[in-house]
Parts: C-alpha cells; sequence; structure tokens
C-alpha cells in the first residue's frame, strides 16, 4: 500500500484531506509541522507528501529544501498565494507539483497519482556521491561507467545507499544482506565485502569518503 505524508496544520483540512485520500486506497501518515513532517520522512518510507506553505514552525519552501538532500520522495504543495513568484521558488527547490487554494479534489488526486507512478518508476535507480545503483537491471556505476560487483557486493551496496547517512551496525548489515538467505556466516565476513566493495567504488580505498568505520558502532554511507 503506498503511503502519503500529509504535512497540513489545519485540522480540519488535513482530517478532509486524509478521508478522501485513505479512499483511494493510500496508507495516511499526518502532521501539523515542519519538524514533525521530517522526523515523520526518517522514520517512514513515503511515497509522496502533500505539503502546506505555511506551517506553524516554518515555511514549505524550508521543508522542501531539508527533504529534498536526503529522500527523493515527490512532494506537491497547497498554497494559498496564487503567484508567480512562489510557484517559480517552489520548483527551483525541488517541489515536484504546485496547486493553489481553492483546488480541485478530484485535479489533487490525478496529481497525487501521477507522482505517485513517477516517484516508483525513479526510485528504481539509486544515487548518491556519483554512485548509482539500477534496480531494474541490477547494475552498479560509478559515473557513467559500470562497477561489476557479485550479489553480494550489489546486496550491500544497495542497502548502504537506501540507508545512506545512517549508521549501520554490522548486526544490522549481516541481518539484511546475509541473513535475508538465510545463510550464516560470521561477522568478519562483514569487513571482508565492505573491504571489496571500497575498492571498486572508492578513488582512494584506504581513505574512503563513502562508506566509513564509525568505530565501536558500525558503518556509515556519508553523502557530501
Amino acid at each position: 500500500m503506498k503511503k502519503l505524508l500529509i504535512v497540513e496544520d489545519d485540522l480540519d483540512l488535513q482530517e478532509g484531506l486524509a478521508f478522501s485520500m485513505k479512499n483511494e486506497g493510500y496508507q495516511i501518515l499526518c502532521a501539523q509541522g515542519k519538524a514533525e513532517g521530517l522526523q515523520m520522512m526518517e522514520r517512514e518510507r513515503c511515497d509522496c507528501v502533500l505539503l502546506d506553505c505555511n506551517l506553524p514552525d516554518g515555511s514549505g519552501f524550508d521543508f522542501c529544501m531539508e527533504a529534498k538532500k536526503r529522500h527523493e520522495t515527490p512532494i506537491l504543495m497547497l498554497t494559498a498565494r496564487d503567484t508567480e513568484i512562489d510557484e517559480v521558488k517552489a520548483l527551483e527547490l525541488g517541489m515536484d507539483d504546485f496547486m493553489t487554494k481553492p483546488f480541485s479534489l478530484a485535479v489533487l488526486k490525478l496529481r497525487i497519482r501521477k507522482l505517485m507512478q513517477r516517484g516508483s518508476e525513479e526510485s528504481q535507480l539509486i544515487s548518491s556521491g556519483g554512485i548509482a545503483v539500477d534496480k531494474n537491471s541490477c547494475k552498479v556505476f560509478k559515473g557513467e561507467t559500470e562497477i561489476p560487483c557479485s550479489k553480494i557486493e550489489y546486496q550491500l551496496l544497495l542497502y548502504f545507499l537506501e540507508n545512506r547517512n545512517r549508521v549501520l551496525s554490522k548486526e544490522q548489515i549481516l541481518a539484511s544482506v546475509w541473513d535475508s538467505q538465510g545463510k550464516y556466516v560470521d561477522e568478519n565476513t562483514v569487513s571482508v565485502n565492505i573491504k571489496r566493495l571500497r575498492g571498486k567504488i572508492e578513488d582512494d580505498p584506504k581513505t574512503p569518503r563513502r562508506i566509513k568505520t564509525v568505530y565501536g558502532m558500525g558503518y556509515i554511507w556519508r553523502e557530501d
């Protein structure tokens, strides 16, 4: 089930939108402000965000700017100000769509559906720091060059990219990459395969910029 996050401080409007979109078959998440909405995006993997322009703890523009640094989730902004300047600013910040209030609920539903579809297509390609993984073809690229990877190296890289900027323990990595296949391995397998992966994707494997060791905790994929 697709997840739609509604960031709207007007509780009546939020409730009405949630009811309408739930009837479209979406799982609905709600937040009343910028901070709560961003925190929810960290906890939940959302497929689209319906965002109000004016929030009690910041603007929708601020929300978009911060969200787009860490997530590729499509965002549709709702605003009561029908000005070209707002629309241009929204699109420059990476907003995926823009509607002014009052709006047609039927048109809003259609636009959200289109963004959901587009987001699903785009989510098959994950990139960070010049490294890209195409989940459709299971290929890895460094810039324009395809990098040959084993099945384990591919799954390890994909796990890092899907959890970039988060510290991952050896136990988490083992559970996701190896235990999911019903294979028993010891924790040294993680460090060995990370070393091999660094040799393929890092410019200087001895001083890695992407897969960094967090001593006593695990590893992290670090974006610039």
